[in-house]
């Protein structure tokens, strides 16, 4: 994941929870006017492995 994007998450986590969904909304329009490629098995298990890794460390974050 590149800096900028980081710094946009992170950004968004900083957010009043109205404004966060206002901004989710937006972004699935803006999305769903993209074609994005079929996912291939190896993506979907890249995506869950990273999921997972980041949900450990706010786990352990938080203990």
């Amino acid at each position: 994941m590149s800096t900028s994007v980081q710094h946009i998450l992170d950004t968004f986590d900083e957010l009043p929870e109205p404004e966060k969904r206002a901004l989710v909304a937006e972004i699935m329009r803006r999305t769903a006017k993209l074609e994005f490629p079929p996912l291939t098995d190896a993506d979907l298990a890249l995506a869950a492995e990273e999921l997972f890794l980041e949900l450990d460390k706010r786990e352990a974050r938080d203990e």
